[in-house]
């Protein structure tokens, strides 16, 4: 039985997060011969302000570069 944990930026839709467990599912069916069934998948939507990439928070505004 696989669990999907799914981590992103809030924001998308019920509509999108449906489409997307759809596609995961399948992708496990066709991928590892699991059941419909027996796939969990788990949205997990995180503020951009609780996530940080590279010591920099998403939240943050985005480096503006030099030449």
């Amino acid at each position: 039985m696989p669990t999907i944990r799914v981590e992103m930026f809030e924001g998308r839709t019920v509509e999108q997060k449906r489409a997307f467990a759809q596609a995961l599912t399948e992708a496990a069916v066709r991928t590892i011969g699991a059941s419909p069934e027996s796939v969990d998948i788990l949205f997990f939507d995180i503020q951009k302000q609780d996530w940080a990439t590279g010591g920099r928070l998403w939240s943050d505004p985005a480096p503006t570069k030099t030449d």
